[in-house]
């Protein structure tokens, strides 16, 4: 397991897990992550999931006061779930937020790493770190051909229309500084849904946000089921062309 940074470098972090249907893998991942440090916070925002993940949190939100949560009327996508998220992040004046998956296919022993990054660096550090499947290092395990393969080209696609510095712009697993969020406009952003990953990378190039990657096994989940499906993927597809050729509306 890496080891964390000092704690005086950790600072204020607070971890952005979305959720829909999480209940088999949420209660081990939350214990995890609050296990590394005493300044992480988790919150997590539940679509009004029907296996019961949104009522676990507020359960164990009561006895632990670095466990947040957010409910929503409904199945609102990932994209405006996270946004939640670091919004929430800004107002309650955090210095660092981690946005991951819930399923452990982003495993919490890489947030030391991801914080460090930003906070270990020299002048100029970057502002945001992502978790990537795509560097030296980097790597996908559990999934079939056809997964890896659209991976791919949703990357190459988006670093062709969006012109991205980053190897890996459709990996959730990022660690952000919240300077480099505040100026954000969410209100213009376009994406509900898993777009929201490349086109939240492509409005802060805008603004002149750096970044770096560090390597990180993905796994595929083990328990429960994905979330994304072909009407997502084209979705993404097409918010990303229009970003490229037009810009933002």
């Amino acid at each position: 397991m890496s080891s964390l940074p000092p704690m005086d470098e950790l600072m204020r972090t607070l971890v952005v897990i979305a959720t829909y249907n999480e209940i088999e893998n949420l209660p081990c991942l939350v214990e995890t992550i609050l296990d590394l440090a005493h300044e992480l916070d988790v919150l997590v925002i539940d679509d009004n999931s029907p296996d019961g993940t949104g009522h676990w949190v507020r359960e164990h939100a009561e006895r632990e006061p670095r466990l947040h949560l957010i409910e929503r009327a409904g199945k609102l996508g990932l994209g405006t779930a996270t946004f939640t998220g670091l919004r929430y992040a800004i107002e309650q004046r955090y210095d660092y937020v981690v946005t991951m998956d819930a399923d452990f296919s982003h495993h919490p022993r890489y947030i030391p790493g991801l914080v460090a990054g930003l906070s270990n660096q020299p002048d100029p550090a970057p502002d945001v770190v992502i978790g990537s499947r795509y560097v030296p290092g980097g790597s996908i395990q559990g999934w079939p051909f056809y997964r890896r393969w659209m991976s791919w080209a949703v990357n190459r696609y988006a670093r062709l229309f969006l012109r991205l510095p980053v190897a890996d712009c459709s990996g959730a697993f990022r660690c952000y500084r919240i300077t480099a969020l505040q100026s954000v406009d969410w209100d213009r952003m376009q994406s509900s849904g898993y777009s929201y990953l490349e086109e939240l990378l492509w409005v802060l190039r805008q603004q002149g946000t750096t970044f770096t990657e560090i390597p990180i096994e993905f796994v595929d989940r083990q328990t429960g089921h994905s979330k994304i499906n072909g009407r997502e993927a084209l979705a993404a597809l097409w918010i990303i062309f229009q970003l490229g050729i037009w810009g933002r509306r």
